[in-house]
């Protein structure tokens, strides 16, 4: 298998897979977050980035236009903390819009993958802004889509925890399966 067809293929399924959790939610849920502990995303948070872990990202490796994803508050963030706090970032106004903003991103992703070649993801390498180890292209690209990958299973496990009627194959997109 070619490297343009798994990284396609994984976009594939992954976005089919985001997208169906993300219709299990409703705006009545966006307020949600889990309640134990601290430093938790609502689900308004959560949507909101995950609509903008992969695709913006890809376009960044490929063309080296690193765009601002907009889902953190940059006045928010401290200056003593290396990753931005819960608070600092940005909810989704509905889950519609969401699921809008999630099909332009994979749109993007798959652009992307079309302006490549094989030997450029196998051949180049890049530094993305907040890693300098240069990384195989190909890798980069498959790193973000694992990072939407992550994100899906964060969701599914707040679906979880709120009750929602999910099961396992939902997490693999396969939410026509009926667990008994």
């Amino acid at each position: 298998m070619s490297l343009k067809r798994l990284l396609s293929t994984q976009i594939e399924d992954t976005y089919q897979a985001t997208d169906a959790l993300m219709a299990i939610v409703t705006d009545d849920d966006l307020n949600w977050k889990p309640r134990q502990g601290d430093n938790w995303w609502t689900v308004a948070q959560l949507l909101r980035h995950m609509t903008v872990s992969c695709g913006i990202w890809c376009k960044g490796f490929v063309t080296g236009e690193w765009d601002d994803a907009g889902d953190v508050d940059p006045a928010a963030v401290p200056d003593d903390r290396p990753l931005p706090p819960a608070e600092a970032y940005r909810p989704i106004e509905s889950v519609a819009a969401a699921r809008q903003a999630l099909a332009e991103d994979k749109a993007v992703a798959v652009a992307m993958i079309g302006r490549t070649s094989e030997e450029t993801l196998a051949g180049e390498e890049v530094t993305a802004p907040w890693n300098p180890t240069p990384r195989m292209l190909g890798l980069r690209l498959l790193d973000m889509i694992r990072h939407l990958e992550s994100h899906k299973a964060q969701l599914y496990f707040y679906l979880k925890l709120m009750g929602k009627p999910v099961h396992t194959g939902n997490l693999w997109g396969m939410g026509n399966i009926v667990e008994e």
